[in-house]
């Protein structure tokens, strides 16, 4: 079900009750909240803005729309004094910063060794606890959650006996992969047009906020408060504030990220393996009907290689 076709629904809904004699054209979903999440803090590729031009890029447009954002930090990224002083002026701008591990390891790739995994998360949390805006949230990198029983309750034990929540994505997407192909092109072309990798970004969001906001509203029966997953990378750092432009332009209105992280829904534990993606989609996936329309991976790169190729992305 699109969001089209769940807005009118819902009107017809309205219509049927007909409660005390408001009419369904004054009935209108809530507008939808979103946070904007960002993930890695990788600063060490620099192409066209440096990894300081990057990070002043990001943190003026967070502050120009006066959104407190998360930042979900990879320790190696940290364990040098270039990436310490970077981080440390989004710890004086008052953004969170959570743990993103310290090596960037899929948790469910079969060679793991939790205990080695553990202490990864351990290890990034010795860097990380010296920024005061440092709190407990631990995203999984690559959303994933465990690919077997054992290893995700192991988890959800470890991360609850050390005191983390987890840092739920609800709008997931790819836009790393963008990056990366934009990135190539301008390593080969320093002169290259961008426009057609911004328009191809916003397209790209739009459809997946679209498609996760009607998820969360089809699967929990209500709107949610949106983290929409960003990384730090070029393309961020030259169009983040288009993002932001665009969702507003669609009514949607941004909030801080701890805001975002007070709703009921990053408290939930999804009995699906293998564990992780989007909550919003982990949530469907529990659900045995709407379990049938989901792809898995929810996002990957393979679904946007085609397309981009066509458009000599």
């Amino acid at each position: 079900m699109n969001r089209r076709t769940f807005t009118k629904s819902l009107a017809l809904s309205a219509a049927a009750l007909g409660c005390g004699g408001v009419s369904a054209f004054a009935f209108r979903p809530a507008a939808p909240q979103f946070s904007i999440t960002m993930d890695d803090f990788n600063w060490r590729n620099p192409v066209k803005l440096t990894a300081a031009e990057r990070n002043e890029s990001i943190l003026n447009t967070l502050q120009s729309n006066s959104i407190k954002a998360a930042a979900f930090v990879i320790g190696r990224n940290i364990d040098s004094d270039e990436g310490k002083q970077l981080l440390t002026s989004w710890d004086k701008a008052d953004h969170l910063i959570g743990n993103h591990t310290y090596s960037h390891q899929n948790y469910n790739a079969r060679d793991t060794v939790v205990a080695d995994y553990l202490q990864d998360i351990l290890r990034a949390e010795e860097l990380l606890k010296q920024f005061s805006r440092f709190q407990k949230y631990f995203r999984f990198p690559a959303l994933k959650e465990g690919d077997t029983a054992e290893k995700r309750d192991a988890m959800r034990a470890f991360l609850a006996e050390h005191g983390y929540r987890v840092g739920h994505v609800t709008i997931d997407n790819s836009d790393w992969l963008i990056d990366q192909r934009l990135t190539a092109r301008l390593k080969k072309d320093p002169n290259a047009d961008v426009k057609p990798y911004r328009d191809f970004y916003m397209e790209h969001m739009w459809a997946r906020a679209e498609y996760y906001d009607a998820l969360a509203r089809r699967v929990l029966n209500r709107p949610v408060k949106h983290t929409v997953l960003v990384h730090f990378n070029l393309l961020n750092g030259l169009f983040l504030s288009d993002l932001i432009a665009m969702l507003r332009s669609k009514g949607w209105q941004p909030i801080d990220a701890e805001e975002a992280f007070t709703d009921p829904v990053f408290s939930a534990k999804p009995n699906v393996l293998p564990a992780g993606e989007s909550i919003v989609w982990s949530l469907a996936k529990e659900n045995g009907t709407i379990a049938k329309s989901l792809r898995y991976p929810a996002e990957d790169g393979a679904y946007e290689n085609a397309r981009m190729d066509k458009l000599g992305l």
